[in-house]
């Protein structure tokens, strides 16, 4: 009969948790449109110029064939716009704001004003309208984080709940006020308090994906319900993670198995990191923590540890790859009490002797 190794892991064992800190979206938007002369047909090779004044940032784009335009990167700011034909500027507009996360569409006509409908005036002013609300929104964001890098999460949370009233149909907005009230929950000191700013987030990350799902605010809400014990729920939207940004999968996989080693879920968090190292097969870290998580499987036969297969493994591909890393020694320990001897030449092709050798 088998016995199970009841190993004091924590003693062995830096526990890597799930950064609690938020990292922000992206602040740039894009701007896009089509430049028509007075007779409505399109002009090719028109230069559209823009700028920032409080920022300095300026931006140029020209015209295909078709008279369409774009500006796929640009800063969140309120730019002043300038059309060019033939080097000659002909229209300006005062007034272009850039919602972080945000297509705007801006055409322009040859012939400036003089040439726009009254439904076409109609629409601009909206617009400008919008850009002015947009203009205050960036503005709140831009405090938010500022107030966040000083440690001030509960001031960015009021921020950020009256940037949502202004606009609620904003979903970077409500995204970062998720992100806001998790970093004040890992803040706090009073569990009363952590439990109801990580309920609030989980609220604010899923009034986000309902406007606009992506990777970042699903991670961000499994990562609130995986600090309210809600692991079953955090493990879909880390899954819903990776699938909307394949790129990223491995970091998505390696939180989940995280979250599943904390709540002694080991054979699945051995899958996690399995997935995680089919993602990216360099990550390191996950091998040493599905070394871990191996290992607590071992069984006593004698005196002597006998370790689930795969464990050596894990523990020499995490020493190839950070051989100087900080948990090399805790690796070499782990190596050392199964009975094996460091190899960093795990998974490398060993070069063949020549004959004369």
């Amino acid at each position: 009969m088998k016995k199970y190794l009841n190993l004091n892991l924590a003693a062995l064992l830096l526990v890597i948790g799930m950064c609690a800190v938020p990292s922000w979206a992206q602040l740039d938007g894009m701007i896009k449109g089509t430049v028509k002369g007075p007779d409505g047909k399109p002009i090719a090779g028109a230069t559209i110029q823009i700028y920032d004044a409080s920022s300095g940032r300026k931006y140029t784009s020209k015209t295909d064939s078709k008279g369409d335009y774009v500006f796929g990167v640009v800063y969140m700011g309120t730019y002043k716009g300038t059309l060019l034909v033939n080097g000659n500027p002909v229209d300006e507009k005062s007034s272009i704001g850039i919602a972080a996360g945000q297509t705007q569409v801006v055409d322009w006509n040859e012939g400036g004003g003089a040439t726009l409908t009254e439904e076409q005036k109609q629409k601009i002013a909206a617009q400008q309208k919008q850009n002015e609300k947009i203009k205050g929104l960036n503005a709140s964001l831009q405090q938010a984080k500022e107030l966040e890098g000083a440690g001030n999460y509960d001031q960015a949370v009021t921020l950020l709940t009256q940037a949502t009233q202004v606009d609620p149909n904003q979903d970077l907005v409500w995204a970062y006020l998720g992100d806001a009230q998790r970093g004040a929950a890992a803040h706090s000191t009073d569990a009363q308090t952590k439990t109801k700013d990580y309920q609030d987030a989980i609220e604010s990350y899923q009034k986000a994906i309902a406007l606009k799902p992506d990777a970042s605010y699903h991670a961000g809400l499994a990562d609130a319900l995986a600090k309210t014990g809600q692991t079953d729920k955090a493990i879909l939207e880390y899954a819903a993670a990776a699938q909307a940004d394949p790129p990223h999968a491995s970091a998505y996989y390696y939180n989940e198995g995280v979250v599943l080693t904390n709540t002694n879920k080991t054979d699945d968090a051995i899958a996690a990191f399995d997935k995680s190292i089919e993602a990216d097969p360099k990550r390191a870290d996950a091998y040493y923590l599905k070394g871990q998580a191996l290992i607590a499987k071992s069984t006593l036969k004698g005196d002597k540890m006998v370790a689930p297969e795969g464990t050596a493994e894990a523990f020499q591909k995490y020493l190839e790859l950070e051989p100087t890393g900080k948990y090399a020694d805790v690796a070499k320990q782990m190596l050392a009490a199964i009975g094996s001897s460091v190899d960093t030449t795990y998974g490398k092709s060993k070069a063949k002797k020549s004959p004369n050798q």
